[in-house]
């Protein structure tokens, strides 16, 4: 027997991928998408897409996840100062700090450093090791400067950041990362990520992830020109506000 939330589930990942191929045919043909759950994708561009430079993406894919680890293993506190890890920094910097209030390289550098020093091994093998290899991220690595990743890739990542599975990254650590952590400041962010209207989170602004626990829901954009408005007509597409909340 089919359940009419079942029904009026498969009815909106119909319309979505309706939507979404609209929006892109008229904007960006070429881009690369995906729209999915914890069980995966569930409408996409190409499902056999080579690896492509997500290194706009490297700090949610690398950086976030290594630091979430570290924290679950107790090996790190964010609220701790990083000079109490014999970091060079200010007095009052921490990990906290540099993933909610500090934005851009000097930020993901230090935390990168931060990762080393503590376990001893560089970020690309940390990543690898705690997290590419146990999701099966078997084409995502670093090369000439930058990371590149299959669209495979990054579909298994996003899908295990909205299942129940505790490994490799744990579901505390993806809870307390989507929630404000900046107070009344401005502008709003999560650890890392940045909220986004109806319940979405997102990282990145020329290829892009998305989240929405309250929809089960995750999407990727990885365009093929500089977004402009696309990116917010894609979000629209992938995440509308009447979209039925999963039973």
């Amino acid at each position: 027997m089919t359940l009419q939330s079942d029904r009026a589930g498969a009815a909106d990942a119909a319309g979505v991928e309706v939507r979404i191929r609209a929006v892109l045919q008229a904007a960006d043909p070429e881009a690369v998408w995906a729209v999915g759950g914890p069980d995966g994708p569930r409408a996409g561009s190409a499902d056999e897409a080579p690896a492509l430079d997500v290194g706009a993406l490297m700090p949610v894919l690398a950086l976030w996840p290594v630091i979430g680890s570290l924290v679950a293993e107790e090996a790190l506190r964010l609220h701790t100062p990083l000079t109490a890890y014999g970091i060079e920094a200010d007095a009052a910097t921490t990990a906290h700090h540099l993933l909610s209030h500090s934005t851009g390289p000097a930020a993901h550098t230090a935390l990168a450093r931060l990762a080393e020093h503590l376990t001893g091994v560089p970020l690309a093998e940390l990543a690898a090791t705690r997290v590419w290899r146990p999701l099966g991220m078997t084409g995502t690595a670093f090369a000439d400067g930058t990371l590149y990743a299959p669209p495979a890739d990054l579909v298994r990542f996003l899908s295990h950041l909205l299942s129940p599975a505790e490994q490799p990254l744990s579901r505390a650590w993806v809870g307390e990362s989507l929630r404000i952590r900046t107070g009344e400041l401005t502008p709003a962010r999560g650890l890392l990520w940045h909220p986004a209207p109806h319940g979405t989170w997102s990282y990145g602004e020329t290829p892009t992830v998305w989240l929405s626990p309250r929809l089960a829901r995750w999407a990727l954009l990885l365009p093929t020109r500089p977004p402009g408005p696309l990116r917010t007509a894609f979000r629209e597409a992938a995440f509308p506000a009447s979209a039925p909340t999963p039973v």
